[in-house]
């Protein structure tokens, strides 16, 4: 355990990684460096015998030597009269209701504890979904439960009322702060459910409970339909595209175009930022999409469309939000507001829009590969991760597809001259 001194902060300076500093006054209490952080540590006997560590809190407001000193004579004078401070506090925990749980897996996860899929932490939009999802769903329907005492036949019920519509609402009427529309059915429940997979997960793994009780549930298969459009929803979304430039948020409409014209997912064109860009090489270079790091090729009319922007700054975002510096959170429902003004169904999203241009660029003629490169779908080539410029194939192949779009959408863009190359 090493010499026992007196915790002051010359100790604490000297004390190394991995090392504990026993306290000469206070039997058992110490400090522990991890790394950076320093905790205020203490390790005592139950009535039973069981030996116990107690963690009093990290060096720092309000605890110093003196006052972590001082909680940990108090803490043995519960010890005294039988107590158990960490047993005490497991228990806490493991009474925290799901709503709490909720809330302290959102803060980690808006904090950056979190991480996700190639050790990224979870994106604004992601966040986003998440805390609709949380106020919408889970925390009417489970949030008042204990979370040691949610069983696999409550995410049952849970997940068929979230299907049944049981919290599905008007999003005109009163709603949870956060969310931006409540909707219920299967695809829905399904989502939730994964998301209450997750948060059972940080529940385990910080000892909440001993299980999840959302593992192995039979969830509804989600029905994806790849739909394309028309010509006719083409020149329809044109037309509401040119008609909104006055009458929805200027940055919406232009991301909006932006997307037919290139394909890309949507959190990819709202989290854009000019850094990102080269319109002199004409390429995109997304240091954390969906798939990792992706470079994309850009066409002259998306280029001709993002030197219109305005641009404040480097770091700044393309298609900046009404107000604040963050991302435009509410992009889908400006989406929604354009191309309704167009006549088009509610089946027509900016998902949409991606898998049309993917089915123009296959009607031209260009190879999986070509197409994957030019939307960013997942490549397991080794030197792409290195390559920081599209060369003229794909520039060519960019400007193909958006023509052939901005022409169905009934742009004078279209007549943009795409250049024949040499074959080999």
């Amino acid at each position: 355990m090493g010499k026992r001194k007196g915790i002051g902060r010359s100790e604490l300076r000297d004390l190394q990684p991995g090392k504990i500093a026993w306290d000469a006054a206070v039997p058992g209490f110490g400090a522990r460096r991890q790394r950076d952080a320093i905790t205020y540590v203490l390790k005592y006997r139950t009535a039973d015998g069981r030996q116990r560590w107690h963690t009093i809190g990290q060096d720092g407001a309000p605890w110093t030597p003196d006052t972590a000193r001082k909680e940990a004579r108090r803490l043995l004078g519960e010890v005294d009269r039988g107590g158990d401070p960490s047993g005490d506090r497991q228990a806490r925990r493991r009474a925290a209701t799901v709503a709490e749980l909720c809330d302290l897996y959102f803060a980690d996860a808006e904090a950056g504890r979190l991480l996700v899929r190639g050790g990224r932490p979870k994106k604004p939009l992601t966040l986003a979904s998440d805390k609709g999802r949380i106020e919408g769903h889970i925390k009417p329907l489970l949030g008042r439960l204990p979370v040691a005492a949610v069983t696999r036949q409550d995410v049952e019920q849970f997940m068929h009322a979230i299907a049944a519509g049981e919290t599905k609402r008007d999003p005109r009427k009163v709603r949870p702060r956060g969310v931006s529309k409540l909707r219920g059915g299967r695809g829905v429940a399904t989502r939730t459910v994964g998301l209450l997979g997750a948060i059972f997960n940080y529940a385990v793994e910080r000892s909440m409970r001993a299980d999840n009780p959302a593992h192995h549930i039979r969830k509804f298969a989600e029905n994806r339909r790849e739909r394309r459009l028309s010509d006719e929803e083409y020149a329809a979304i044109g037309a509401a595209l040119r008609g909104a430039a006055l009458a929805i948020w200027p940055p919406a409409v232009a991301c909006l175009r932006f997307l037919a014209l290139t394909g890309w997912r949507s959190g990819e064109a709202v989290m854009l930022r000019w850094r990102e860009i080269d319109l002199t090489r004409r390429t995109a270079t997304l240091a954390d999409s969906k798939t990792g790091r992706s470079m994309r090729p850009l066409s002259q009319v998306a280029c001709d469309l993002l030197r219109a922007q305005p641009r404040i700054g480097e770091g700044t975002l393309v298609f900046p939000a009404t107000r604040g510096d963050g991302p435009m959170l509410g992009f889908k429902k400006f989406a929604r507001q354009i191309l309704a003004r167009g006549g088009l169904s509610a089946d027509v999203t900016p998902h949409v829009l991606r898998h049309s241009f993917v089915s123009i660029a296959a009607d031209l003629g260009y190879s999986e590969p070509t197409i994957a490169s030019l939307v960013g779908h997942k490549s397991h080539s080794v030197t792409s991760r290195y390559t920081h410029f599209a060369d003229a194939p794909l520039l060519a192949a960019a400007d193909a597809v958006a023509n052939d779009t901005a022409r169905r959408m009934g742009d004078a863009q279209a007549s943009a001259e795409v250049i024949e190359l040499r074959r080999a």
